[in-house]
């Protein structure tokens, strides 16, 4: 191949790669404002989940034990439960045990890295999306 078909090649496999991302963001914030409109309705009355609420909502899920009031602490540690859930996929945790109580603990396998808050967001957003997706929220 000439150097000339190279460069054209390149461009052609860098334009198709930009495409797919954008395609992926497109369909992740359609999935997004989709989660957020029905987990509202559902949820919130209407009045617009934020991501804090929807972690909240996974860890009471992931716990098991029905809609009740939380303490303070216990509210705190849905939201654990949760983050461990959502970031099971990726590699960062893994399911341990249930202790006495039903609560489910999960071990730290690769340390979270240093993110900015952007892609915090980004991070989090995706993994809420993919685990709605395994429970064939969007169907």
């Amino acid at each position: 191949m000439c150097q000339f078909d190279t460069n054209i090649h390149n461009s052609v496999v860098s334009l198709f790669i930009q495409k797919t991302l954008m395609a992926k963001e497109t369909n992740l914030k359609e999935k997004w404002d989709f989660l957020i409109k029905n987990l509202s309705q559902q949820f919130a009355d209407g009045d617009e989940l934020n991501v804090d609420a929807i972690i909240y909502l996974i860890g009471v899920q992931e716990l098991g034990q029905g809609q009740r009031k939380f303490k303070k602490d216990e509210k705190v540690n849905l939201m654990h439960i949760a983050i461990c859930k959502l970031l099971e996929p990726y590699g960062y945790y893994e399911f341990d045990f249930f202790d006495e109580d039903g609560w489910p603990h999960y071990k730290t396998l690769t340390e979270l890295p240093s993110l900015k808050p952007g892609e915090q967001s980004v991070l989090i957003k995706e993994a809420i999306i993919n685990y709605f997706e395994l429970i064939e929220f969007f169907k």
